[in-house]
């Protein structure tokens, strides 16, 4: 009886574990598709960077809340002869559940400006 309870406890912790760790991979691919596509956005011909941050918030916003779209910023780069777009998202790190420390993510997303 008393090692059943202990290997229970043990396997639970442990599956408890790896559902958190498939919360956190979800967050963060979640976060790096929005940075991309409103990178992507932003560069488009009729479009600002500041259009590829709204839509990037916008994507966040409906998949994980409001509460991990709130600090994403853009910035101009080079490489090589290639101008890029690149939206950076900071966002919560999920430690229990959905809640977790302020900037604990930080991802980017890159697209190339013509």
């Amino acid at each position: 009886m008393v090692d059943f309870v202990l290997v229970g406890a043990l396997v639970s912790l442990v599956f408890m574990a790896v559902i958190q760790l498939a919360l956190v991979l979800h967050v963060r691919n979640t976060l790096i598709d929005a940075a991309a596509t409103g990178a992507r956005y932003g560069t488009l011909a009729d479009r600002s960077p500041e259009d590829g941050i709204r839509r990037t918030s916008e994507l966040i916003h409906a998949s994980l809340g409001a509460e991990y779209a709130g600090d994403i910023t853009s910035a101009e780069q080079t490489a090589g002869d290639a101008r890029l777009l690149e939206i950076t998202v900071r966002a919560p790190l999920p430690v229990i559940g959905l809640i977790g420390p302020d900037g604990g993510i930080e991802v980017a997303g890159h697209a190339a400006w013509r």
